[in-house]
Order: structure tokens, then sequence, then C-alpha cells
């Protein structure tokens, strides 16, 4: 018996922009059928992402059962993008507010750790950072899913450059402990920080798949709302290729 092939990932930049191109070559709409030709997409494969693309407005599906390009789409094509960031923003600030905890978007770049983008508030207040992101990998969600996402080389690498200093009670100073976890942990599952960073701050963070560098996109509670994290964290994990999808388009309109 044949395998079936994997579903293709909704996040995927790759199959997002050759999807979004075909449709915006069709001002008039595409089929389903005409689309999965000219992307080179299994019918099943492009479904899915029709829908997402569909429920986050860059793609519109008509009457007729065609679809073509949605207010999002035509925004990206008038090569606004200061419309598109601020269409990001809005999507974090939206996330914020259905979790109801600050959100941030955090690549892995030229070895460091970056957080690019945040929406935080006076009820979602934001990690305070008393110890740079950057030197923290070790003890902070954002990081460990950040190095979850590299080979084994790279983390050693990025370990070796900012050691496991012990900033809290609750933070692993064992590189190899630090290490085993990162290695057996499933890559998708979401992370978690129980005050390793900063004692009073509960934190988890998810892969964020968007461009060839790794992210991740995190939440922050403070510690007496610790109750909620699992259930945040699982609803972040939702959100995660949504986000990725405009985060993908946004970078395109750069």
């Amino acid at each position: 018996m044949v395998a079936p092939e994997p579903v293709v990932p909704f996040h995927s930049v790759h199959y997002v922009l050759r999807v979004l191109e075909a449709v915006f070559r069709h001002p008039d709409g595409a089929t389903r059928e005409q689309l999965a030709r000219e992307c080179g997409l299994p019918a099943a494969h492009l479904s899915p992402l029709l829908a997402l693309l569909c429920r986050e407005e860059y793609v519109e599906r008509l009457a007729d059962d065609t679809y073509a390009a949605g207010d999002a789409l035509a925004l990206l094509g008038s090569g606004s993008g200061r419309g598109m960031a601020g269409r990001l923003q809005e999507a974090l600030a939206r996330l914020r507010d259905s979790l109801g905890a600050a959100v941030y978007i955090s690549r892995y770049i030229d070895g460091e750790i970056r957080v690019t983008q945040m929406a935080a508030g006076p009820g979602t207040p934001p990690v305070r950072e008393w110890v740079e992101f950057s030197a923290a990998a070790h003890a902070s969600a954002v990081g460990k899913c950040l190095l979850t996402q590299l080979d084994r080389e790279s983390r050693r690498d990025h370990l070796a450059r900012h050691k496991t200093a012990r900033l809290t009670s609750h933070t692993i100073t064992s590189e190899q402990a630090l290490l085993s976890r990162l290695e057996s942990r499933p890559p998708t599952a979401p992370v978690l920080d129980l005050q390793e960073y900063a004692v009073g701050t509960v934190c988890a963070a998810v892969p964020l798949a968007a461009g060839p560098a790794v992210g991740a996109l995190a939440l922050s509670l403070p510690v007496e709302r610790a109750h909620r994290l699992r259930a945040a964290a699982a609803a972040l994990h939702r959100e995660a290729a949504p986000l990725a999808l405009t985060l993908t388009v946004a970078g395109a309109s750069a």
C-alpha cells in the first residue's frame, strides 16, 4: 500500500505565496481546479489552505464558487508595506485580547533571539526584560522554543555563547539537562516557562514558521493567572498558522 502524502502545512511560505500569486492572476475568479493546476497542489491540500486564506480575507469565495483576491490581498498588491505591517499588529492585538495575555513574535536571526513584535496593555502587562532575552534562551519559553527548532550543533553553539545562568530558583542551569529536554520535546508542542525567567511571570511559546528564519509566537501571564496557562497555550497553538500567514504576507510586501 502506498503511504498517503503528508498534508501541506497551512503556514508554509512557499505554498501560501504560490496560491496568492495564482489568485492574483485571475481578477474575475478562478476555480479550485484551476488553482490546483497552476500551483501544482493536490485538491486535498489546497482546500484547507483556501479556507484559511478566505478566513484571513486574502482570498474571497465568489457566488459562482470561484476564488478571487480579497481585501487584504488587494492591499498587498497596492505595495502598501505600512498597511500590511499595521494588519500584523492588529492581528497581534486581537490575539492579545482573545487570550487575555501579552503576546510576542520572536525570531532567531544571525544566531541571536530577537523580539520583533509585541502586543500588551494595561490588563495584559508584558514581561519585564530584567535580563536581555538574547542572553536568557535557557530560561524563557521563547528561547527554548527557538532552540528546539535548531539542530544540535546550533543549540550547542548558542549555549556556548550564552551560559545557562541561574535567573530564579526555577531556572535550569545544567546545559546537559536543558539539551536533553530540548531534544526529547515534540517540535510543535508548546514550551512553558514557569517562573524560570522572572519571578511572578509564566509564559508559553509555540513555533511560528514564516520565512527562512526560525520563529516563535509567545504569551505571558502574571503568576496569579497561571491556572490559565495551559488553555491559553493551546489557543496560542491554534492561532499560530493564521498569524504566520499574516506575517508571511506582510514580509512579502515589505
